[in-house]
């Protein structure tokens, strides 16, 4: 495998044919492994073990709180270790191990304790991907092309989650839910491999946490949480992530609960991963199209739509509980998720640029995302036992709808933003947006 052919400094990168490649099956591969078992859990908990072994919606929703708790604390130094490191595919490598045995081991495990802390292992694993992939991409492809990039990144990520999810569904019907453990495994193994088809010297470990040697002369400064906690706008984005997320996490484990209710658990699995299969045929244009027109359109319109879907989804829910109504509704988590996904990286690259601290910072976003996520399913599961399925859903969209007003009052459009010249990080005003060139 040859590496580049052209110089690559400063904002120019020009990497290898077979890099981006390999970058595409990664993110093809990683889809699944990444999150973990995800809304199987839930359903795995409820439709297998049930409540005669003492599993229902709250202490299932329980297990997924602590799992990402335990991840959301290891976010901020998963971001700084992938500042740090210049080994970043063999920490991918580790964190895609961890992650399958960790789930592997359910099947074989009943007490509570013990399912908490393999999915913890799980989460505190899986919390090294996102800013891994983020990194990885911006020192392959550098600044310029990121916001594109990305957008390509997202659509092989929902392809692969949408193809995992239509194997899983298919092989469930006839094999159960434990399938999904195994299937695990195969892309657990096939991403290792994608892995390898992108050289360390492919990435530009400078240009991999934000910071651009070409124009700047403090290439050495490592990534400091002092500086990520000064820039204000960039705490303001935390919090709206956590706000997206609070209301965003559990609505498809909800709406997989509800089905097993409804259909029963034998049909749980298969319908669960038709709603999968829906939202990310959505999700993989949605994405490809936000990479290629963010910059024409600015970040915050194409935020607000995000935030204003899920709103929507959440009270449409509330109108039937007929299963293909339910599957037909959860496509519109292709619209949120999908943009989400593409515009996370890049807003925090754009309130990052050029401080070196993309990837901490990343983390630290990705901590309030986390917690509001791991909030979402006991919330969510405590208003389902007490006040059922559809208060539930009007509370999730509620707060959608709390995230759709908070930015667009407070939160500035990114394009163009340039953190040091805010004095202090990024805790200034705002700068006018500039279209990019």
């Amino acid at each position: 495998m040859t590496g580049s052919t052209t110089p690559q400094t400063g904002l120019e990168r020009s990497p290898a044919r077979a890099t981006l490649r390999g970058l595409d099956a990664l993110n093809f591969f990683l889809a699944d492994v990444r999150d973990g078992l995800g809304p199987y859990l839930a359903i795995y908990l409820i439709a297998v073990r049930g409540p005669d072994q003492g599993w229902n919606e709250a202490t299932t929703g329980l297990v997924m709180t602590i799992a990402g708790i335990a991840g959301l604390i290891a976010q901020t130094p998963a971001g700084a270790l992938i500042d740090r490191t210049r080994h970043k595919g063999a920490v991918v490598i580790a964190g895609a191990v961890a992650v399958t045995l960790s789930c592997l081991a359910l099947p074989f495990i009943t007490n509570f304790y013990l399912v908490a802390a393999t999915q913890s292992v799980a989460g505190i694993a899986g919390a090294i991907f996102p800013p891994a992939l983020a990194a990885i991409t911006l020192g392959v492809v550098g600044p310029k092309m990121f916001s594109r990039r990305i957008g390509r990144n997202e659509g092989f990520n929902h392809a692969g989650n949408a193809v995992s999810a239509a194997i899983a569904g298919a092989t469930a019907y006839f094999f159960g839910p434990v399938v999904v453990f195994w299937l695990m495994a195969i892309l657990a193994v096939c991403s290792i491999g994608a892995m390898l088809m992108v050289p360390a010297r492919e990435i530009d470990d400078d240009l991999a946490r934000g910071l651009d040697c070409a124009e700047s002369e403090a290439c050495e400064q490592p990534s400091g949480l002092k500086a990520l906690l000064s820039n204000k706008y960039l705490l303001l984005f935390a919090g709206l992530a956590a706000l997206f997320h609070l209301s965003n996490a559990a609505m498809l484990t909800s709406v997989g609960q509800l089905l097993t209710h409804l259909s029963g658990k034998e049909s749980a699995t298969s319908l669960i991963a038709v709603c999968i299969v829906a939202a990310q045929c959505v999700m993989v244009p949605m994405a490809v199209m936000v990479g290629s027109k963010v910059d024409a359109f600015g970040r915050k319109p194409i935020f607000l739509a995000a935030f204003g879907v899920l709103a929507i989804r959440g009270v449409l829910y509330t109108v039937s509980d007929n299963p293909y109504y339910l599957v037909a509704v959860q496509c519109l988590d292709g619209v949120g998720a999908g943009i989400y996904g593409a515009l996370f990286p890049i807003v925090v690259a754009d309130l990052t640029r050029g401080t070196g601290r993309f990837n901490v910072s990343q983390g630290a976003v990705a901590t309030a995302q986390g917690l509001g996520a791991s909030l979402s399913a006991t919330l969510a599961g405590l208003i389902i036992v007490s006040a059922g399925y559809s208060t539930a859903f009007l509370v999730l969209a509620a707060i959608a709808a709390v995230g759709f007003l908070i930015y667009l009052v407070a939160m500035p459009e990114t394009r163009g933003f340039e953190p040091e010249r805010q004095g202090t990080g990024g805790g200034g005003a705002a700068p006018l947006p500039v279209p990019a060139e």
